[in-house]
């Protein structure tokens, strides 16, 4: 800042009350301001819908693409507009008071909007979700007041460790609680019935196609409906659903029943509120296609979504070249890229999971494009998760073993159990001695396949203390589904792979000097470590 700069001439007219012209341009408010709410509540829906311009010209699109911006809703995404609606209208039939407790199974976002209304509503909040869920949408549950109950996310959706079950078990053990049940609940659909869909036909004079992801189904449901009473036949409604999820339509479009990172959308089961009559097309899309196509919606049109906005655009774009010239396509982005920080938004998440290749600073190396499975390792060793948690003391004791891998009878993985995590659910009592080892599993552990290198082990290291080697295998079974099975090839630590390298410096630098081991930097240079 130029210290010789002139004072305002504004500011001296204002202080001396001297009547000159303003010497500043102005501009007017494009729109009118919206009066004060009585609470944040109020401030859902009304959501903007914007087009994709940038996109469309770099797609070469002849057709009109428009985002309805669900995440910018006042809990961050779409719904919150079911939260509210479900909880108003168990008041309006007697169902819940304040002072009640709300139970809800959810992937994060319908607990989230359930939650915000609770908040301010006066309701206690008990969400059960699965552990694969980010920690972001659980630090904004927590900080809402929500209590979290986490549950396995390969549970199916009848078995008693799913969220929907522990759900329902919470409820039968609580007095005064209440299941809002977005999956059967019609206040689901009907909330964009009555309030998203017509948002979407006074903001644009027509509507041809509508794309949208389908998780319990309300969305696409609720919107298509009313799209389709208004356009009749002249609209087509596009669900999209992740490769993994059987929700699609036909049947042989899900073949391949495999787990999958996208969040919000695809499920196990048909849920109550999912009209798929509604559905005149499905598409499946991946998980790399839809974080690659979420970080464009970012970094391309400046909006800043979730993962499924990806999954949306990335189905749009497989069905482009279909699409006749002028016509006007609408896509819901459900939720903003503030619940996943520490995922697909992170290019170290990225790269660890597959999805992104970046420059490596270990290039020159040689060892670095070796894979694991060139470390000296151990054969496996596994446990059962039927032993119990003092049995898995003792064998972790005996067999050296800092972690193992904990397996069902199928060879299934049911997670990892480690020293550490097993000592600190004994000493909280969470488990007890007798209690099978399943139940102090960890689920949240890192996977790398055999041919994963050497230098993408080193970047998983800086945030991981060990990996999980894992092999897929295929299996076919009744009516001709095809399942994927992992296998367990391994465990590889830090230890492992900075013996190796200590052992690779000396083969061709010479022996260390001083006791000091050497192990490489993000620049691929030597740190010395003590």
């Amino acid at each position: 800042m130029s210290t010789n700069s002139k004072p305002c001439q504004w500011a001296k007219v204002a202080l001396q009350g001297i009547e000159l012209e303003d010497p500043h341009p102005h501009t007017l408010l494009k729109e009118p301001i919206v009066p004060a709410k009585d609470s944040i509540l109020d401030c859902i829906g009304n959501t903007p819908l914007v087009r994709l311009r940038r996109i469309e010209q770099a797609e070469n699109l002849s057709f009109e693409v428009y985002a309805k911006c669900e995440f910018m809703n006042a809990g961050g995404s779409v719904k919150d507009r079911i939260g509210i609606r479900m909880v108003e209208d168990a008041e309006k039939k007697g169902l819940i008071k304040p002072g009640y407790t709300l139970i809800e199974p959810t992937s994060g976002n319908t607990g989230i909007g359930i939650a915000l209304a609770a908040a301010v509503k006066g309701y206690n909040c008990i969400i059960t979700m699965p552990e694969k869920m980010s920690e972001e949408k659980v630090n904004i549950l927590k900080a809402l007041g929500a209590e979290i109950v986490r549950t396995p996310t390969e549970a199916a959706y009848n078995s008693p460790e799913s969220h929907i079950q522990v759900a329902q078990r919470l409820n039968k053990e609580i007095p005064n609680s209440f299941i809002l049940d977005q999956y059967s609940n019609p206040s689901n659909p009907l909330a964009h019935y009555d309030g998203t869909a017509e948002e979407i036909i006074q903001q644009i004079d027509r509507v041809d196609i509508l794309v949208a992801g389908a998780g319990t189904g309300g969305t696409i449901s609720g919107i298509g409906r009313k799209l389709r009473e208004r356009y009749k036949k002249h609209v087509q409604i596009v669900g999209v659903d992740p490769v993994g999820s059987i929700l699609a339509q036909p049947d042989s479009l899900n073949t391949e029943i495999c787990s999958y990172k996208i969040e919000g959308i695809g499920y196990d089961f048909i849920p109550r509120v999912l009209d798929r009559s509604i559905i005149d097309i499905w598409v499946k899309t991946n998980d790399h296609e839809s974080f690659q196509a979420a970080r464009r919606l970012i970094r391309e049109e400046g909006l800043l979504v979730g993962g499924s906005s990806g999954s949306c655009l990335a189905g749009l774009l497989k069905i482009a070249k279909d699409i006749p010239p002028s016509k006007k396509v609408v896509l819901i982005l459900p939720d903003s890229s503030r619940n996943y920080m520490s995922k697909f938004i992170s290019d170290d998440w990225m790269e660890q999971n597959g999805f992104l290749e970046r420059p490596s600073p270990l290039e020159h190396e040689t060892w670095a494009y070796l894979p694991v499975t060139a470390l000296p390792l151990q054969e496996p060793v596994t446990i059962l998760g039927n032993v119990s948690c003092e049995e898995a003391v003792s064998i972790l004791s005996s067999t050296s073993f800092d972690q193992l891998p904990v397996l069902d009878e199928k060879g299934n993985i049911l997670g990892m159990v480690t020293q550490g995590n097993l000592i600190s659910q004994l000493m909280s009592r969470r488990v007890r001695n007798q209690d099978p080892v399943w139940k102090a599993a960890y689920k949240q552990f890192r996977e790398v396949r055999p041919s994963t290198t050497l230098a993408q082990l080193s970047r998983i290291f800086r945030y991981d203390h060990y990996a999980l080697i894992v092999s897929t295998q295929k299996c076919y079974e009744s009516a001709g589904s095809l399942t994927e099975k992992k296998i367990v090839s391994g465990i590889v630590t830090q230890i492992d792979l900075l013996e190796f390298l200590v052992h690779q410096h000396s083969s061709h630098h010479g022996t260390e000097q001083n006791g000091r081991e050497h192990f490489p930097n993000d620049e691929g240079k030597w740190n010395s470590m003590k």
